[in-house]
């Protein structure tokens, strides 16, 4: 089979993904500097076939934001409001408690709870929202929670940050997000989020929480000022991580929205960019598990078709998203669970609702017969399309 691809500049890199060798950090720049879009599609295909089979996956969630004020004034951020404009808002315990009700009436199984740095909410308010919400239904999976809002909440309640996450956790934290990574590179950091904990930190609050038995996901900000080395960089750290914890169930890149911001980005995500980013992350994060097309960035199309580039997942129904709307995305506030199980069966692969932890619930069946072993299909698959690359 090698000689389907012998003359091809990726060879080599192809070569080591069909024999299950790690890649390199020059690997995966040269595989973002590639213009040859098919050949990542059929490298990140048949290491998603390999991992995952003929599935895809989605969750039925709901987001809700407890409040947009946030000390922070990061430079890319469209959601953040000081106490002195007049469009911010702030959720008691009791209107959060009853979005809950009400989405758990839609059969949801995760809410994803975040917010900016809020200057006065009392550390009690976030303990008391989780036990809240676990007095509603104990079986709902409550991920909430940036890097930065943990360490925020260190801050304010002048405890250390793993103590913190104790607390949390006792009232009901079931999850962290992977919310705040945006790029981890120092100089960038600077450009886009002035203010934000460094890498360091954002890694450090996610490793204590994975050595305390607790899982999260992990993200990307890609598409700004940042270089393609810089995105190396950034996915490199985070596979470190992963190698010393375990703890990360996903990656979701997330593309830039840049309208509503004061950084002025001449070339933002295209569908190429976001194609190549998802695949060089399926090739190169070799440790997680799971790549997200987060659809709500993207769209509902676009995340279809980045199912063919080594995503998995299209993450949720969400109900009501407002950062990325806020920055200027023009998707819905919501995907109904038909809507997404439509999706990944037009991209040719099989639909599973999956748990927080991308663990399936309902898998929308596919006679035995139509399903071939993963390995073989990730080879069929490879064979094919490195055949016309």
């Amino acid at each position: 089979m090698n000689g389907l691809w012998k003359q091809h500049p990726l060879s080599d890199i192809a070569n080591k993904v069909q024999t299950g060798k790690r890649l390199n950090e020059a690997e995966a720049l040269r595989l973002f500097e590639s213009r040859d879009l098919h050949f990542l599609s059929a490298l990140a295909s048949y290491v998603r076939e390999r991992q995952n089979g003929p599935r895809a996956s989605y969750i039925v969630n709901r987001y809700i934001n407890y409040s947009n004020y946030c000390i922070l004034s990061c430079q890319f951020c469209a959601f953040a409001r000081k106490k002195r404009n007049g469009d911010g808002f702030e959720l008691t315990v009791d209107e959060i408690v009853q979005k809950a009700r009400e989405a758990l009436s839609l059969g949801i199984t995760e809410l994803h709870i975040v917010g900016g740095l809020h200057p006065s909410l009392p550390y009690t308010y976030y303990l008391e929202m989780l036990r809240a919400l676990k007095a509603l239904d104990p079986r709902l999976h409550l991920k909430c929670f940036t890097a930065i809002e943990v360490l925020h909440l260190a801050m304010l309640s002048k405890k250390p940050m793993e103590s913190v996450l104790e607390d949390l956790k006792e009232a009901g934290l079931d999850s962290l997000t992977g919310g705040g990574a945006e790029i981890f590179r120092p100089a960038v950091r600077d450009a886009i989020a002035r203010g934000k904990e460094p890498a360091e930190d954002y890694l450090n609050v996610h490793r204590t929480w994975h050595r305390m038995g607790g899982r999260s996901t992990c993200t990307m900000l890609y598409g700004h000022v940042e270089t393609l080395e810089d995105r190396v960089d950034h996915m490199r750290q985070l596979r470190e991580l992963q190698d010393e914890t375990g703890g990360f169930c996903g990656f979701i890149p997330l593309p830039y929205q840049p309208e509503n911001n004061a950084i002025p980005v001449t070339h933002p995500p295209s569908g190429f960019d976001t194609l190549r980013t998802i695949a060089v992350s399926r090739l190169y994060l070799d440790n997680i598990p799971h790549i997200t097309a987060y659809w709500v960035g993207m769209g509902l199309k676009l995340a279809q078709l980045a199912l063919s580039y080594g995503a998995d997942d299209l993450h949720g129904t969400i109900v009501e998203e407002h950062i990325f709307r806020m920055a200027g995305a023009k998707t819905p506030q919501l995907q109904t669970e038909l809507a997404m199980v439509k999706a990944i069966r037009e991209a040719g692969l099989i639909p599973v609702q999956r748990d927080t932890f991308y663990q399936p619930i309902k898998v929308w069946e596919t006679p035995a017969s139509a399903e071939p072993e993963p390995s073989a299909r990730a080879n069929s698959i490879l064979q094919n399309n490195l055949a016309t690359a």
